[in-house]
C-alpha cells in the first residue's frame, strides 16, 4: 500500500502544502541542494553548519540527509512524498562520514549515521533558537542505551519551554527495552511499519515507545538521493519524517493550536489505554488527527 494511503494522509495534503510559519528543524546529514526535486524547497542551514558538501554521491551522511528532506519537502506527486513543501526546513547537519551504524533488513542494507549526545544537545538548542517549531531526529546515538545524558535531557527541557515538538526515530536494532535517548516525556518516538501496517522486524520497541510513541511507514520508502538520484529505503529513520510531516500540516491548518493540542491529536490515548499490554504503538492516522483538531477550533 502507498505509505500516504496507509496513514490517511492524502486528504490532509490536499488541504495544504504547509505554511511558512511552521518551520521544521532537520538535524541530520547535509543535503544536495542541487537535486531538481529541491529546486523550490525552502531550506536554510543554521549558522552555515552544512560543513560537508554533497560532492561525493556515496557519502552516507549526504544520502541520509537528502533522503529525509525529500520526504518532507520537494515537489508533490513526483519521486518523493514531499509532504509539506511550503514549510521551511531549518537544516542542522550533524553527521560526518565515517561514523555510521550498519543495519540490515529483508529489503535493504542501511547505513545510519550516528552522533554523540553532546553534539545532539547542542544541535537541538541551536535549531530551537533558529525558530523551529518541530524537530526531526532520524539519528543514532553513540552511547549505551542505559546511560542518561544530562545535556541531552536539558535540551529536551529547553524544547518544552519553547513549545517545540521533538520527533525521534526509535532505532533499527530490533531490540526491546529502555532507551535513554528516547525516554523523555516530550519526545515522540517513531517505530516503523511495513506496507501493510504491521510493525517492522528491525524496529526497536519498548513500553515507553508503545505508551508515548507512534508507528509510521518505514518500509520501501521512496525518496531522493544526491546527484539527481532516488531510491527505496527502509528503517525508523524514514518513518520519523512521516510523523513530522503530518504534524507540520496539522499545525499549518490550526496555527492557534498549542504544541500540546497537536500532540494530543496525534497520540490516541484511548487506543493505548485499551491495549496496555501491547509493546507496539498505534499507527498514525492523519485524518483522524485533523478531525480532532477541527472539532476543537471550529
Amino acid at each position: 500500500m502507498d505509505p500516504l494511503d496507509l496513514i490517511n494522509l492524502h486528504q490532509l495534503m490536499d488541504r495544504t502544502e504547509g505554511h511558512n510559519n511552521i518551520k521544521i528543524g532537520v538535524i541530520d546529514g547535509p543535503v544536495d541542494f542541487n537535486h531538481p526535486q529541491l529546486k523550490n524547497a525552502k531550506i536554510k542551514t543554521i549558522s552555515d553548519s552544512q560543513f560537508i558538501e554533497c560532492k561525493n554521491s556515496t557519502s552516507v551522511a549526504c544520502m541520509h540527509g537528502t533522503f529525509i528532506v525529500g520526504i518532507l519537502s520537494g515537489i508533490r506527486n513526483s519521486t518523493s512524498p514531499a509532504i509539506c513543501p511550503q514549510c521551511p526546513i531549518l537544516l542542522r547537519p550533524i553527521f560526518k562520514d565515517g561514523s555510521s551504524l550498519a543495519v540490515s533488513d529483508n529489503y535493504n542494507n542501511i547505513n545510519i549515521p550516528i552522533s554523540t549526545p553532546q553534539e545532539l544537545a547542542k544541535a537541538i538548542i541551536e535549531t530551537i533558537n533558529a525558530g523551529a517549531k518541530i524537530i526531526n531526529l532520524s539519528i543514532g546515538i553513540s552511547i549505551s542505551s542505559l546511560v542518561t545524558h544530562y545535556e541531552l535531557q536539558q535540551a529536551y527541557q529547553y524544547a518544552i519551554r519553547n513549545h517545540v515538538i521533538i520527533i525521534a526515530a526509535s532505532g533499527n536494532q530490533g531490540s526491546l527495552g529502555y532507551a535513554s535517548t528516547l525516554y523523555h516525556p516530550w519526545v515522540i518516538p517513531v517505530a516503523s511499519c511495513d506496507e501493510y501496517g504491521k510493525i517492522s522486524s528491525i524496529s526497536n520497541l519498548g513500553s515507553f515507545i508503545a505508551r508515548r510513541g507512534i508507528m509510521a511507514p518505514g518500509t520501501k520508502i521512496k525518496s531522493i538521493l544526491p546527484n539527481n538520484g532516488y531510491s527505496y529505503m527502509s528503517g525508523t529513520s524514514f518513518a520519523a519524517p512521516f510523523l513530522t510531516g503530518v504534524i507540520a500540516l496539522l499545525w499549518s491548518l490550526f496555527q492557534e493550536a498549542t504544541s500540546t493540542d497537536i500532540i494530543t491529536s496525534i497520540i490516541n490515548a484511548d487506543a493505548i489505554s485499551n491495549n496496555r499490554r501491547s509493546l507496539i504503538p498505534p499507527l498514525v492516522n492523519a485524518e483522524l488527527a485533523y478531525k480532532k483538531l477541527y472539532r476543537i477550533f471550529h
